[in-house]
């Protein structure tokens, strides 16, 4: 996986804050992401305010895109701002990919209850020879 980051060329420790916050973040996925991008940008130019917005995009094989923003003062406050944002997205990924593998499908529970169980328990018929 890379993480590309983009819009903070000259802030070495930032670049470092985020390749290490983001990787852990995405560690915990089962399915490892395919690319993550920060991107940060300012929108008002040299006016000043609140306006350095920091998006971060997470590619997942066989998912849609996960992006997230968060705009603040700072490229540092935005990007704690989003951090947060992209671990509960990513946690709700976890939780379906979890409950689709939890319950069994269709076809498994039908052959479990025909097969029968050992120990005497009602199940297919035997077969008269």
């Amino acid at each position: 996986m890379t993480i590309e980051i983009r819009g903070i060329e000259r802030d070495a420790a930032l670049r470092a804050r985020v390749s290490r916050l983001l990787g852990a973040t995405l560690e915990p996925l089962r399915v490892k992401p395919v690319a993550a991008r920060a991107t940060f940008f300012d929108d008002n130019g040299p006016k000043g305010g609140p306006a350095i917005r920091c998006a971060l995009t997470v590619r997942v094989p066989y998912r849609p895109t996960v992006r997230v923003e968060h705009t603040a003062e700072t490229p540092r406050l935005a990007f704690d701002g989003a951090i947060p944002t992209l671990e509960r997205q990513l946690e709700r990924y976890r939780e379906r990919d979890r409950d689709r593998r939890r319950h069994p499908k269709k076809y498994f529970v039908a052959k479990r209850l025909t097969e029968g169980e050992p120990g005497g328990k009602p199940g297919k018929p035997k077969s008269r020879g």
